[in-house]
């Protein structure tokens, strides 16, 4: 995990530190930024990014 940023975590109640695990679902084969954010603490994750992103992360993830 490279990325990090940190926000609020709802489960831990104050600011952590969020990773980018390794993308799976593929949004960084064209050099986009994964929308997948994990607490490094807890492990409450986060998926930012449009509907597009969404779409696709459910539709890959039926296929598998």
């Amino acid at each position: 995990m490279d990325a990090q940023q940190h926000w609020p975590c709802p489960t831990c109640g104050d600011e952590r530190v969020f990773e980018q695990p390794p993308c799976v679902d593929g949004h960084t084969d064209d050099g986009a930024e994964c929308p997948e954010w994990v607490c490094s603490d807890c492990g409450t994750a986060f998926f930012l990014g449009g509907l597009e992103a969404v779409v696709e992360a459910v539709a890959g993830r039926r296929a598998a």
